[in-house]
């Protein structure tokens, strides 16, 4: 073959692999990190006023801080806190986890220790209250049976998510030592002791997270000068529907849960 067929053949075959269009394959997304929301009615949102229809009555809202931090950080957020569980619910919402999930948040303790009980019978008139009686209930639960059934908990939910980042996360005082509603009989001493209950919770909770590892998010002093009666208000007072008393409001958690979960939750 001449030099000149040899050439002519491989212009031929160069126009034509130069002729085939060229497919660049798009660059790959990473999914976004999975986020599950553990917890009580601080976590799910109730005391916001809005409330996610999603067919049960867990009171979650998208003004809640697990929104807003998935919202805030691209997070894939699973929200399985629901009002009013207590460790034995928390627990029946571990499902959500797995060897996947990369974070995760839990609040529980304050419904199985009563405090909503302890609050509504602060409410009452001191004539006709044993507030003292059910704190000092509260606080014997705090001190002796809760640091069990957290471990366990917590446990529980290193082995399900083994590779998460964990956020356990606290209650704030919920009192500044005055009663503005009309229809509460909240006295400065029961202020001072339901604020230190509070404290004895957290106490409990951050020893039971540091004992597995976990980070724990305490929101006592992002509430300081927030509390009920103050101006303004992070934390409802006396509300109606009354389910939404002594919980967080929108900017409770916006501006109070927000910046202090986000900033461990990484």
């Amino acid at each position: 073959m001449s030099v000149r067929s040899r050439l002519t053949r491989a212009f031929v075959a160069l126009a034509a692999v130069l002729s085939v269009p060229t497919v660049l394959a798009a660059p790959a997304h990473a999914a976004a990190p999975a986020y599950v929301a553990l917890g009580d009615s601080y976590s799910s949102g109730v005391g916001t006023r809005s409330y996610i229809d999603d067919g049960t009555s867990c009171q979650r809202s998208n003004l809640a801080y697990p929104k807003l931090v998935a919202n805030q950080k691209g997070y894939a957020l699973n929200f399985k806190a629901c009002s009013g569980a207590k460790i034995p619910d928390v627990n029946g919402q571990l499902s959500a986890l797995s060897t996947g999930t990369a974070y995760v948040t839990v609040s529980v303790g304050g419904n199985d220790a009563g405090f909503s009980g302890v609050l509504t019978e602060c409410a009452k008139p001191g004539w006709a209250s044993n507030c003292d009686g059910r704190i000092n209930t509260a606080q014997t639960y705090i001190n002796n049976t809760l640091p069990g059934a957290l471990a366990t908990l917590y446990a529980s939910i290193r082995s399900k998510a083994p590779n998460a980042k964990v956020v356990v996360v606290g209650y704030p005082r919920v009192f500044n030592g005055e009663d503005c509603n009309a229809a509460t009989f909240f006295s400065p001493a029961e202020e001072t002791r339901l604020n230190q209950t509070a404290d004895l919770l957290n106490g409990k909770l951050a020893a039971a997270a540091s004992a597995k590892g976990f980070a724990f998010a305490n929101p006592t002093s992002r509430f300081v000068g927030h509390a009920v009666c103050d101006s303004p208000e992070w934390l409802n007072g006396l509300s109606n529907p009354i389910s939404d008393s002594y919980h967080p409001n929108k900017t409770g958690h916006a501006s109070g849960y927000l910046p202090l979960v986000a900033g461990l939750l990484v």
